[in-house]
């Protein structure tokens, strides 16, 4: 009984410090002050309204929105494939390929971000766009295959020859025996790939330039200069965004399908 007690005390502890953070942001984006501060002084909904006045804020949200989808697509797209690859056959280099294809979650971001720009920005000479979207494509193929691979790996592959033995051919017992039974693991990765996309910093911090910024490089320039509540009230936005898509997704697919 007394481990139950220490255990839920040490639990409390940990949301604590992971919740409180975000319930002083919510109650800042309320302050009449100019500049963020805590406790506030007064009530206003007048930074919230302050969002849609920004120059660049809506701009740099539809670029991140549109730069993490198809980053996100695009890396569907290629790692459900190679995770495939990778968890359906055994052949020589196989683990050095899939420690390659998770790299990227190893390395530190400013690393990566750096090496992206030399690669892209310096050597290709892309255009900022393609580039851009490029870099979120790598930094999202990872999510993929690991997520991706987890649920082939638990996956009885004596089905996928049964329907062979059925005279399916290999590509149509893929799309018609694989994908409906890792649909659940494809969700989670696309949403963990995009979440991990449209937040991203570093490699965002390199790879943009004149007129082509994402959100959160625009947030972290707006910071330099300007101090005040509406940026708690745009990560306020953001959050409710994002347990608005949460109750979705709950409400269409149930939880336990991200699970």
């Amino acid at each position: 009984m007394r481990k139950q007690k220490k255990l839920f005390f040490f639990v409390f502890l940990v949301f604590l410090f992971l919740f409180l953070p975000l319930l002083i942001v919510v109650i800042t984006s309320f302050g009449e002050n100019p500049s963020i501060q805590f406790p506030i002084k007064g009530f206003t909904f007048q930074w919230y309204a302050n969002v849609f006045k920004v120059a660049g804020f809506l701009s740099s949200f539809w670029l991140s929105l549109k730069i993490s989808l198809l980053a996100t697509l695009l890396a569907l797209i290629i790692g459900i494939p190679a995770a495939y690859a990778l968890s359906r056959h055994d052949f020589f280099g196989r683990k050095g390929l899939k420690s390659f294809f998770l790299s990227p979650t190893i390395i530190p971001g400013v690393v990566v971000g750096f090496s992206l720009f030399q690669f892209i920005v310096i050597r290709l000479q892309l255009p900022i766009f393609q580039g851009l979207l490029l870099g979120h494509f790598i930094i999202s193929l990872p999510y993929i295959i690991r997520v991706v691979g987890g649920s082939l790996e638990q996956l009885d592959f004596s089905i996928e020859e049964a329907a062979w033995t059925l005279g399916s051919t290999r590509l149509s017992a893929f799309f018609k025996v694989i994908l409906p039974n890792i649909s659940s693991g494809i969700f989670a990765s696309f949403m963990l790939a995009f979440i991990n996309s449209f937040n991203n910093i570093p490699v965002s911090q390199f790879l943009t330039g004149p007129g082509i910024i994402t959100l959160p490089t625009n947030l972290i320039s707006y910071i330099e200069y300007n101090y005040d509540p509406t940026v708690s009230a745009l990560s306020v936005m953001l959050m409710i965004t994002t347990i608005g898509m949460m109750v979705l997704i709950e409400k269409t697919l149930g939880l336990a399908s991200i699970s």
